[in-house]
């Protein structure tokens, strides 16, 4: 899970503000018309998504999809063989809703929706487990719901030259790159918010560009930009300039382009249902792990 710093705020039980939700929903405003130019990872959440829907075997009536960016799921399951089986997609979120999940309740009546869809999202929620307990209560029970936000490997690289350069160039540093939810955490995570037979999974990659300039221009049109609550201090030239030097000296290729990590986290879970299957109770096993495996079991004192 994102690690959160203490809040300031007087009620100890208010989840702090990492994120300014109005910044959020000016970069998605200015992204709108220009995701078609870098909406990889948002096509490769999507397709995901599909591809999850596929292998399960049931319809999906009434579906939502709550993504910062609606258009590559729907473009992505009208192009899968799930498309025949989950009802008309809605989005009936507004882009301020979209800009801070969690922050409002969601305009979804209490156990209305058979599968809800949030994709590359929910890491700009100030309050994430109390998003996803919102997604659960929408859900009617047996509902499903996929996610994907951002992991705690992403940017990576561009963290550390950021830090490294305003470090050097002005003796101080501040955060750059939001907080991302750590990957192990996913199922956990899920849990915590209520779901049953929770999944998580994490997929990690690789893209190139020719430089630092380039990738900044994609996390731009994605909308992916610095929102993190406070006043933020425009990078110097001089920053930005070293910054751009350590990228290609500290990871550049042979071909003087430099690698951008991202870490995708999928989520998938359940509202719970008597339908379901539970585990089985401790100590309730008919059978020997040992008879199972063919092997003699020994004790404490037979070991070597």
């Amino acid at each position: 899970m994102t690690a959160f710093p203490e809040a300031t705020s007087a009620s100890s039980s208010a989840p702090p503000r990492i994120f300014d939700a109005w910044r959020r929903e000016a970069r998605l405003a200015r992204a709108a018309h220009r995701l078609g130019q870098a909406d990889f990872l948002h096509v490769r959440a999507a397709e995901n998504a599909a591809g999850s829907l596929e292998a399960i075997l049931r319809d999906f009536p009434v579906a939502v999809d709550l993504s910062a960016h609606s258009g590559p799921f729907a473009q992505a399951l009208a192009a899968s063989d799930a498309a025949g089986r989950v009802g008309v997609v809605a989005s009936p979120t507004s882009r301020a809703e979209r800009a801070a999940p969690g922050a409002a309740a969601l305009p979804l009546d209490e156990g209305s929706t058979d599968l809800i869809v949030s994709l590359l999202s929910l890491h700009w929620a100030n309050d994430l487990p109390g998003a996803l307990a919102q997604i659960r209560k929408a859900l009617k029970p047996d509902g499903l719901f996929i996610g994907t936000l951002f992991g705690a490997g992403t940017l990576k690289e561009l963290r550390s030259v950021l830090t490294e350069a305003e470090l050097a160039e002005r003796g101080g540093a501040q955060a750059r790159v939001s907080p991302f939810a750590d990957g192990y955490d996913g199922a956990a995570l899920l849990q915590r918010a209520g779901f049953a037979l929770p999944v998580s999974d994490v997929d990690r990659f690789t893209v190139r560009y020719p430089d630092l300039f380039a990738l900044v221009r994609d996390l731009r049109a994605m909308g992916e930009t610095n929102v993190l609550d406070g006043p933020i201090r425009p990078l110097s030239r001089a920053v930005i300039a070293r910054a751009a030097s350590l990228y290609a000296e500290r990871h550049g290729d042979a071909n003087g382009r430099i690698p951008a990590t991202f870490e995708i986290i999928h989520l998938a879970g359940w509202k719970p249902h008597e339908s379901q299957q539970k585990p089985l109770p401790r100590g309730s096993a008919k059978a020997r792990l040992a008879d199972a495996l063919g092997v003699k079991e020994m004790t404490g004192d037979e070991v070597d």
